[in-house]
């Protein structure tokens, strides 16, 4: 693969029609960035330090929040460093890792909505036999499925799509290295790697929206037996964090990876919002409405201010 491949570096061209914005998109997406980091760490606090969270809702949560910790670490760095005039370039070595491990978590987080998914249908469908079915053994096992099967997944893909030669030109056009803007600066037939990455991403994104699909369509079938008004008040708001949060994932995949024609500035843009808007708002979505979350986050914080004083 060395001896055919004369590029070393990649040239990222950043976000389209953003000239002289530079200063306030850094500004913004730093901002973004600062409350992604604390949000989710004060969730995973506050997972870990109550015992009244350490459930298979909560303990997937968790998983989520490490998710979002990591995710927009792929391209923010680099997007922001790029902002402020520093070099565009970044290595071929490193346009490989981001393209992997935006696939990596990006499959990951895919796969853990629909575990989460499958956690609710079993909470409110089967309440008697929930924690048979989501014993501590399954939750364990599905957790590790999620990012084995993740790992292979952005494998698969990482080693089409550097496998094939480069030759120039090295100009990406968008702000990180992903399929849809690597794949046509090869200089060999990209139509296997074209083929079977859509397939692989299509197929597991159509996969798990249908299973979440099910699932919620079970969920709102048991639902509407509920007699009580407060019952079924509290039924869908245990599932409404988990629903927004699944809409503002699977918008941008579709988006990006299943529509016939590719635009640039869309792309950017709506990466933007994949990579760094969402992973900040995961943790006011499950907190603003979900009581016990909020009351251990209260805990969590006072204990961490009175311990410095004792």
């Amino acid at each position: 693969m060395r001896n055919c491949t004369s590029v070393t570096e990649f040239i990222l061209v950043g976000i389209p029609y953003t000239a002289g914005l530079e200063r306030m998109l850094f500004v913004l997406f730093l901002a973004f960035y600062l409350l992604t980091l604390p949000g989710n760490l004060l969730i995973l606090m506050a997972i870990l330090t109550s015992a009244s969270l350490h459930t298979p809702m909560y303990f997937f949560l968790g998983n989520l929040s490490v998710l979002d910790i990591f995710f927009p670490s792929v391209s923010s760095p680099k997007m922001m460093l790029s902002l402020t005039g520093h070099s565009h370039t970044i290595s071929y070595q490193g346009c490989a890792s981001q393209l992997f491990f935006y696939h990596f978590l990006g499959c990951a987080e895919c796969f853990l909505y629909t575990v989460m998914a499958y956690d609710r249908f079993a909470a409110i469908c089967h309440p008697l036999r929930y924690t048979v079915i989501m014993s501590s053994w399954v939750c364990g096992s599905m957790a590790v499925a999620t990012w084995m099967g993740s790992c292979l997944h952005a494998s698969v893909l990482t080693f089409l799509i550097f496998k094939l030669p480069y030759c120039g030109p090295n100009e990406v056009d968008n702000f990180f290295c992903d399929i849809p803007v690597v794949l046509p600066l090869a200089c060999a037939d990209t139509s296997l790697a074209q083929a079977v990455s859509f397939i692989n991403v299509g197929l597991v994104a159509l996969v798990c929206f249908l299973l979440i699909l099910i699932s919620y369509s079970r969920i709102v079938i048991s639902i509407l037996k509920i007699r009580s008004s407060e019952g079924r008040r509290r039924a869908f708001s245990t599932c409404s964090a988990h629903l927004t949060s699944i809409l503002l994932f699977y918008g941008p995949v579709v988006l990006i990876y299943l529509r016939p024609a590719s635009s640039p500035w869309l792309d950017s843009v709506v990466q933007v919002l994949n990579n760094i808007v969402t992973p900040s708002l995961n943790p006011l979505i499950y907190s603003l409405r979900n009581k016990e979350v909020k009351v251990a986050l209260r805990k969590a914080l006072t204990q961490g201010m009175r311990v410095p004083g004792e």
